[in-house]
């Protein structure tokens, strides 16, 4: 019989997020690289290994683990990504593998990665704006990442999701756009603050744009709208002809209060919270000294009871402690 964990809070562990690299041929002004420091991974020989990666997956699923991620760094600079998505993508009890990535590298990969096994992908696009794009990537080519999302759409994902994060002053003029080209794709949209991790607080301040105008809007336009519990609540706005998703910044009770995420950092690390480097518990370095699966469980095990809100209120009862007999 699987196990469900729930930390101290009463929040399940429903999500595992594994970042398999931290390398990137981007260089997006405003990436939180999953939290990491700045680490600059410049061989295969720093990451985990595929059997690595599909062992701590397949032990995070036993534990009731239902989701899992792959992140990066950018994922598809991985030659063997495919290798781990057909890994992962056979364990019993896994009801949905994701990965996110910048979308450059798609176009010759899209199909294999879903032969391979993958259900859904999110990719990065804060704008449709040739210049502008180039400008928040440091001088890469917007064309060859939405011919990368059309060959994605066509080969079956279900859904892809665009990843736009507003940026002020920079790209907030561009959601209607963003939003009619997903109409045309059959896409969903991700509107996402912009969160204070890996960035300066000069360029924070500066750009940093509430979403909450915007919402208002969407909630006006909406013909459903829904919220994702287990998704930090966030609010989903059925359009006529698309579907809009607004994630808000981490720093907030509401988002903490619906988190169910773990995260593997690509050094083998299990990290409790986006926005913390510290507990981290070392799960790497135990699997290549010989540590058998029911000691993995028991790092697994010891990692979810660290896990607590970054932003938690005084009242702990509003946490979700009924959750336990789900």
């Amino acid at each position: 019989m699987r196990l469900l964990l729930h930390d101290s809070f009463g929040r399940p562990l429903l999500n595992l997020r594994i970042a398999v690299t931290q390398r990137c041929n981007y260089q997006c002004t405003y990436c939180h690289r999953e939290g990491e420091d700045a680490v600059n991974c410049v061989s295969n020989c720093a990451e985990m290994s595929v059997e690595e990666i599909v062992r701590i997956a397949k032990v995070a699923v036993d534990l009731g683990v239902t989701r899992v991620k792959l992140t990066g760094g950018e994922p598809l600079m991985r030659k063997d990504i495919c290798q781990i998505v057909a890994g992962i993508s056979s364990i019993f009890g896994l009801k949905d593998l994701s990965l996110t990535t910048n979308g450059s590298m798609l176009l010759g990969i899209a199909k294999d990665l879903y032969a391979a096994g993958l259900n859904r992908i999110n990719i990065s696009l804060a704008t449709l704006n040739a210049q502008t794009y180039s400008r928040l990537t440091l001088g890469n080519n917007l064309d060859e990442v939405l011919a990368g999302i059309e060959v994605a759409v066509k080969a079956g994902f279900s859904p892809v999701k665009l990843n736009m994060v507003i940026l002020k002053g920079i790209n907030e003029q561009d959601i209607p756009n963003m939003i009619a080209y997903t109409e045309k794709l059959g896409a969903i949209l991700q509107l996402i603050e912009l969160d204070p991790i890996n960035v300066s607080k000069a360029y924070y301040n500066q750009h940093h744009c509430d979403l909450k105008n915007q919402e208002d809007k969407l909630r006006q336009e909406a013909i459903i709208i829904k919220q994702r519990q287990f998704m930090h609540n966030r609010s989903i706005y059925e359009l006529s002809n698309t579907t809009v998703e607004v994630v808000h910044p981490i720093e907030n009770t509401d988002f903490c209060m619906h988190c169910t995420r773990l995260r593997l950092t690509s050094n083998g690390k299990l990290k409790q919270c986006l926005m913390q480097n510290d507990k981290l518990t070392d799960i790497l370095t135990p699997i290549r000294q010989g540590i058998s699966n029911k000691e993995l469980e028991q790092l697994f095990i010891q990692a979810n009871q660290q896990r607590e809100p970054y932003n938690k209120p005084s009242d702990k009862s509003i946490y979700n402690l009924n959750s336990r007999k789900n």
